[in-house]
């Protein structure tokens, strides 16, 4: 019986459509939690800021051990593709994708370009994936409304650049089961470079039918299903899965995903996502973007700069906010206007600075791409020096978690911001890193020139406030 994969497109999907806002910690525990389920393939979102997203590919794909990892790459950017491979080639099983629409209207209006132009640029992406990687994907956004001969033209165009896996996607969502069948079936006659790859599916749930036509696109033979561990507007990995387990011999096909880890993990997935959804508007993790809503300058007053503090969830005291407002001072005197960002320093900078009940004193990380990160970290208290060991997701993940077994307790990592502060080899790496702890946020700020101990500081900067307002 032959295997259909399924590929998981929550984070990648999520961040298309603003649905989620996911953490950094959380999107490398979906990542594990989908490699122990089973996907076949974990597809996540590319880079738009190369510094913080190459961070996040790398810290993913040396988690995820089983699963291909799928990152997708820009169309005429030959930059884009490399530095998305220099990330992501690293993991056991990286895939490179291409993807691009192919209606008409989405080709003029989206990326403003002619058929044959379109055609020429895949193929160029396609060619420049195939050089680096041999699992290389296109992707065929919005296909159902394409020409069926420009759509034929355009995939053989790809498979003989060096795509394995071709997708057609019905983006609209507005076909029901028979019709999408009967598309594939057209689609694989007129097409036949299709023979030689493997054919996946993607479909929009516009019709409440996303689920019904993958399993229509089974049953005539396609090997690849793209879905969603999370209720999204796609096919439903738990609801695929679980046909392709109960009917297999109906469909002629079964899936990795294990069934008896299914419920357990989605349901652990899905409260992920519901904690993402609830904060879709924080700042998420080192990938953040700027809250564009946030720009102070020399005319704002104490009360306008404590309610932008206020919206990137810090609750200031009176004493707080005057001292985070003589420091905006300072830095507004200097440059016309401060955003969020730099806020989030200034407040870590400024706000409840209080005696350091925890003093860093050392910490060991070893780190590799063949054994797990382990991080021991001592730390005083007092006169006591406390000392823990841990494994992690990655040297900043471990080093966090022996920060926590030495605290006694575990908070909520809200966002972990990076930012280089000079320049050249040597250059200080400022980290800015924001805990929950009964509702509220804390920030904490560590500066180094060694990336892993910026952030170890910020983290002890934040636990030491958190305790400091705990025992008064």
């Amino acid at each position: 019986m032959r295997e259909v994969r399924v590929s998981d497109v929550t984070m990648k999907q999520a961040a298309s459509t603003k649905e989620l806002s996911l953490t950094f910690k959380e999107k490398l525990e979906m990542a594990k939690l989908l490699d122990r389920l089973g996907a076949s393939v974990v597809e996540i979102e590319g880079i738009e800021k190369p510094k913080v997203d190459s961070l996040r590919i790398k810290s993913i794909a040396s988690i995820v051990k089983n699963s291909v990892l799928a990152v997708p790459v820009k169309l005429d950017d030959e930059a884009n593709i490399e530095a998305v491979w220099a990330a992501l080639k690293d993991a056991p099983h990286a895939r490179l994708q291409v993807q691009a629409s192919v209606s008409p209207a989405q080709m003029e209006y989206i990326y403003r370009k002619k058929a044959d132009g379109m055609a020429d640029s895949i193929e160029a992406a396609v060619a420049k994936c195939a050089q680096l990687t041999d699992d290389v994907e296109f992707i065929a956004e919005d296909a159902t409304r394409a020409d069926q001969a420009f759509l034929s033209q355009v995939i053989t165009k790809a498979v003989a650049a060096g795509a394995k896996t071709v997708t057609v996607a019905d983006a609209a969502g507005l076909m029901l089961p028979k019709e999408f069948s009967q598309f594939l079936t057209d689609l694989r006659e007129a097409t036949p470079a299709l023979q030689d790859v493997a054919l996946g599916v993607s479909c929009a749930n516009t019709l409440y039918m996303a689920d019904a036509c993958a399993v229509a696109a089974v049953i005539i033979g396609v090997d690849e299903i793209k879905a969603a561990s999370y209720d999204l507007d796609v096919v439903s990995m738990e609801k695929i899965s679980k046909i392709l387990a109960d009917k297999s011999d109906v469909c002629q096909a079964r899936c990795s995903v294990r069934a008896t880890e299914l419920k357990r993990i989605s349901s652990q997935i899905a409260w992920i996502c519901e904690s993402g959804a609830a904060t879709a508007a924080s700042v998420v993790a080192s990938a953040a973007e700027p809250d564009a809503s946030i720009e102070l300058t020399a005319q704002d007053t104490l009360e306008t700069v404590s309610a932008a503090a206020a919206k990137l969830g810090y609750d200031l005291s009176a004493e707080d906010a005057v001292s985070v407002f003589e420091a905006f001072q300072r830095i507004v005197a200097k440059k016309d206007v401060v955003g969020s960002r730099e806020l989030d320093a200034i407040v870590a900078s400024a706000a409840l600075q209080v005696p350091a009940t925890y003093v860093l004193d050392n910490y060991i990380i070893n780190s590799g791409n063949t054994i797990r990160a382990t991080a021991r970290v001592q730390i005083n208290k007092g006169e006591e020096e406390l000392e823990a060991v841990s494994v992690g997701d990655g040297p900043i993940d471990a080093a966090f978690h022996a920060i926590e077994q030495i605290a006694g307790s575990h908070y909520e990592l809200d966002d972990f911001q990076i930012q280089s502060v000079t320049e050249g080899q040597e250059a200080m790496g400022e980290t800015i890193i924001k805990l929950v702890s009964d509702g509220k946020v804390y920030s904490g700020r560590g500066i180094s020139t060694d990336i892993v101990g910026s952030a170890i500081r910020a983290y002890v900067n934040a636990l030491n406030k958190i305790v400091y307002e705990e025992q008064n």
